[in-house]
């Protein structure tokens, strides 16, 4: 019973677990864009199932995908990509592809494949490209594995336990574009394994045994005319007769990778390379030859037809050993380009380059050639005769030194078009005169740690490099040239242009340029393309209007807007140039100025007409009177009353005020005493105090009104202060006295208080019919004899 139980609980655990396992939730893969999904290195242990189904290309490289399930793919139909690269992926189900008909690339690299199934490749008749590198399968399989890829072009098999290759594993397949076989550990060949194919345009074979090479070639002799051998040893002369049925091949091009040689074993392929007759072709990267050079004489190749020599990386640790290379003349005269570079060389024998007879280009850059033995190597002071024919140098990345140096001994080769010697510690000071091939069309001089451009530069060039120096300006006249670039140095303004007057594409970006013209660029009339980006630009008014009002910015320069940033003023810095906004002010600054001058003096013309016609300053004497008065320590509480009335009139007017009212009003009973100006003003005291301490020690203001007061500006500042008065104690110590009839019209509008009591008071009249004159005293001195509340 209790193993009954236990037997019950394993179930579920088991049943629990692969529930789990079905239900699991995979980190989501979000980074999808136009119909490609790039779910590398997430961490995922499985197909993510929540993806687009219209995706075209799905990469789940770098995972922990160890196994492929039916249903995986079945939603992802119109998938032509896919990547499964560096998984852990040990089974695939065989219909889990079945649906994929639009598949062309296929990765599988990388994995724990044990075996492979025809069955994975039934329906995928699309495919193209087919990686299954770097698994742990041993063969192919008992079927064919291939026979449905009608379409395959590109194949790569192998691994390190792959030991096994016989007839049936390409059937179905007879052209490839490229075919990579990785068999180290390849054992077993079975003679005619590739002659099915028809045609294979490049093989690349990694493989230990030679023997197993040698049969290898056999079959696709007549079929490959690109032969790869990469990561192989040739120690011997017999290494290399494993390779003898090349000479019997339509190879025409070799290339050797990561591979190792001997001065035996490379005499050797050069004699089989003699006798391949249409051998155009040879690459070697990354190889080593351990050897000095003492390589045997060589028969006169049968059809020598090698034109091209690439050498990448040849680590030769005895280089300085070797003495003379007159052995290989033979073998290299009709080859018309060839490279060595990042290969330490610091000598081309002299006979070696006379025997470059067809050569048109010649790169040595990445090398240790410095100026002296560059003169052996071009033989200039022994006859000269090198490379008659030569086109194309560079020299980049060497150890030269002197431009005047390089251009004297290259003088003599007419055809020399393109020279680069970039990358070379220059003498700073340039001549001013040098010479050069006649010829000579490009020259690069890049970051060499120029400061200074001369006239020693050639006239005949159409493309100049000199980017990335220490050039602070450029002068110099090249009326032929087309295309100047001048990137990374410290120009602070654009070439003139009348010095390069067939300029059509200027490089002129990381440099000091603040800012250029409308006219600068008009300046160039052929300019079609400028590369002006990532300067430090000072976005002035000039600069941002010439630049967002232009429509063919966008077109002619390269890089925008994107690249071009204003750096000053702070208000736009790191803006783009086409974004950038100054304010009117900073823009308009003179403008506005003006305007504010001409509007200030208009107001100020304006002011002082309304202060004429309005009567302005007197108002503003009034003010000043007014505060000053307010200023004065408050007597108010202890008033000194001298006078019953303060009497203001026009001195028009004093005869009737002085001869008649007054004697009326001083000699009645009791007798009423007037303040007048004539009379009872401090001598030397300010009027206008006088005016303000005579109403200050009166109980009343009388106010004779008459034409002639209301033009008087004495009875105006009386009134005005009496106004002040009569509002400031709110009492009633006003008395109006119409001398003679005034029209209320007349009477000017800074007037208003007067006006107000005018309308609001009953004032006065004087009398002409002596029988009511009478009347008129008696009411008058009724009025003065009121009391007033202070």
């Amino acid at each position: 019973m209790a193993s009954l139980i236990q037997l019950i609980w394993v179930m579920n655990v088991i049943l629990i677990a692969h529930v789990v396992r079905e239900n699991a939730v995979e980190p989501g893969c979000q980074k999808c864009d136009k119909g490609f999904c790039d779910c590398s290195s997430m961490g995922l242990t499985s197909i993510p199932s929540a993806l687009p189904r219209e995706i075209r290309g799905l990469n789940l490289a770098k995972n922990h995908i160890k196994d492929v399930r039916e249903t995986d793919l079945r939603m992802y139909v119109k998938l032509e990509t896919l990547l499964l690269q560096l998984n852990e992926i040990q089974m695939i189900h065989r219909d889990s592809f079945v649906f994929l008909v639009n598949l062309e690339h296929l990765d599988l690299s990388n994995n724990n494949l044990l075996d492979l199934s025809p069955a994975w490749f039934r329906n995928l008749s699309s495919l193209k490209y087919l990686n299954i590198l770097g698994n742990f399968y041993k063969t192919l399989g008992e079927s064919s594995l291939f026979s449905s890829l009608s379409k395959l072009q590109y194949l790569k098999l192998g691994n390190l336990n792959f030991f096994s290759l016989g007839k049936k594993d390409f059937e179905g397949i007879t052209i490839l574009e490229e075919l990579e076989l990785e068999g180290h550990g390849l054992k077993e060949y079975q003679e005619g394994s590739f002659r099915s194919f028809g045609e294979i345009n490049h093989i690349i074979l990694k493989i230990n045994k030679l023997n197993l090479v040698s049969k290898i070639l056999t079959d696709i002799s007549r079929s490959v005319p690109w032969i790869e051998f990469n990561n192989m040893s040739f120690n011997t002369s017999g290494d290399i007769l494993e390779l003898k049925d090349l000479q019997f091949s339509v190879i025409q091009k070799l290339t050797l990778k990561n591979s190792f040689f001997t001065d035996e074993s490379t005499a050797k392929l050069i004699e089989i390379m003699n006798n391949c007759t249409i051998l155009s072709e040879i690459v070697i990267e990354d190889c080593e030859l351990l050897g000095t050079g003492k390589w045997h004489s060589f028969p006169a190749p049968r059809n020598n037809s090698l034109r091209t020599v690439v050498i990448k990386r040849l680590n030769i640790p005895k280089f300085f050993m070797f003495s003379d290379l007159h052995y290989v003349d033979g073998f290299i005269h009709n080859i018309v380009s060839a490279t060595c570079t990042d290969t330490n060389v610091y000598l081309m024998p002299c006979p070696v380059s006379r025997s470059l007879r067809s050569l048109e280009y010649l790169d040595l850059s990445g090398n240790l050639i410095s100026d002296i033995p560059f003169g052996y190597v071009t033989c200039y002071n022994v006859g000269g005769d090198a490379w008659p024919l030569l086109k194309t140098l560079n020299l980049s990345r060497n150890s030269l030194t002197s431009l005047s140096y390089i251009g004297k001994v290259l003088s003599d080769h007419m055809n020399l078009i393109n020279l680069d010697v970039s990358q070379n510690i220059l003498d700073p000071d340039m001549p001013d005169s040098c010479r050069w091939p006649r010829n000579l069309k490009y020259l690069n001089i890049s970051a060499c740690m120029i400061n200074k451009i001369t006239t020693c530069i050639p006239r005949s060039l159409e493309v100049l490099d000199v980017s990335n120096n220490k050039l602070a300006n450029f002068v110099i006249q090249l009326p032929y040239l087309k295309e100047l670039y001048i990137s990374r140095n410290n120009l602070m303004a654009l070439p003139n242009a009348n010095r390069l007057p067939n300029l059509l594409a200027l490089r002129i970006s990381k440099n000091k340029i603040s800012e250029f013209s409308k006219e600068d660029l008009e300046s160039f009339r052929n300019l079609k393309t400028v590369d002006a980006s990532d300067n430090s630009y000072t976005c002035s008014c000039t600069f941002l209007a010439f630049i967002q009002h232009n429509k063919d910015i966008s077109e002619m320069f390269l890089g925008w807007p994107e690249h071009y940033i204003c750096d000053s003023p702070s208000s736009v810095r790191d803006i783009q140039v086409q974004d950038a906004r100054l304010s009117p002010f900073v823009c308009h600054r003179d403008l506005i100025l003006s305007l504010i001058c001409i509007a200030m003096f208009l107001l100020t013309v304006v002011t002082v007409v309304l202060c004429y016609k309005l009567h302005g300053i007197w108002y503003l004497k009034m003010i000043w009177a007014w505060l000053k008065v307010k200023r004065k320590p408050n007597q108010n509480l202890i008033k000194e009353t001298c006078y019953d009335a303060f009497v203001s009139y026009s001195e028009r007017d004093s005869e009737w005020v002085e001869n008649l009212m007054t004697q009326e009003l001083e000699h009645a009973m009791p007798p009423v005493k007037l303040c007048l100006h004539k009379r009872d003003f401090v001598p030397g005291k300010w009027i206008v105090d006088n005016i303000i301490d005579s109403i200050e020690k009166s109980r009343k203001t009388l106010f004779v009104l008459s034409e002639h007061f209301v033009e008087s500006e004495w009875c105006k500042y009386e009134l005005e202060f009496s106004h002040f008065r009569l509002f400031d104690d709110s009492n009633d110590s006003a008395i109006l006295i119409l001398l003679e009839p005034i029209e209320k019209e007349t009477i000017p509008k800074r007037f208003c208080k007067l006006r107000k009591l005018m309308n609001t008071k009953t004032y006065m009249e004087w009398p002409l019919q002596e029988d009511q004159q009478q009347v008129f005293w008696f009411n008058l001195k009724a009025a003065l004899q009121s009391e007033v509340s202070w």
